[in-house]
C-alpha cells in the first residue's frame, strides 16, 4: 500500500485589510458632479416663477433643466467618450420634452412665451 506523504503548510501569509482612506472635505467636495450654480439656479427660479415661493412649476423645472443640458452639452463636446453623462443628457432632454408636451396642452400662451426665452426652437 502507498503511503501518503505528509502536506506542508504554506508559507504564504493571509492578506489583510487595509483600513479605507479617510476622506477629507476637499475630496468630497471634488467628488460631487457640477451642477448649475445655485446663483444661476436663484436667477431662474425668480425670472419663471408664478408666485412667491414657487419653485416647482412647469416653467421652474423647464428653465432648469434647459440649463443643466447646456452645461452637460458643453462638457460633452470636450468629453465627447463620457457615455454615463451622455445618458444622463438623454433622460434630461426627454424630461423636459415631457414637460414642454404638457405645458403645450394645458397653456399655449405661456409654453410660447417659454420657447422664445429659452431659445429652444430656430
Amino acid at each position: 500500500m502507498a503511503t501518503k506523504k505528509p502536506t506542508t503548510k504554506s508559507t504564504v501569509k493571509p492578506t489583510t485589510k487595509k483600513p479605507a482612506a479617510k476622506k477629507t472635505a476637499a475630496t468630497k467636495a471634488a467628488s460631487k458632479k457640477p451642477t448649475a450654480t445655485k446663483k444661476a439656479t436663484k436667477s431662474l427660479v425668480d425670472k419663471y416663477r408664478t408666485h412667491k415661493g414657487d419653485t416647482g412649476s412647469t416653467e421652474v423645472q423647464i428653465a432648469q433643466i434647459s440649463e443643466q443640458i447646456n452645461t452637460l452639452s458643453k462638457h460633452l463636446k470636450s468629453h465627447h467618450k463620457d457615455n454615463d453623462s451622455r445618458r444622463g443628457l438623454l433622460i434630461m432632454v426627454g424630461k423636459r420634452r415631457r414637460l414642454l408636451n404638457y405645458l403645450a396642452r394645458n397653456d399655449e400662451q405661456i409654453y410660447q412665451k417659454l420657447i422664445v426665452d429659452l431659445k429652444l426652437r430656430k
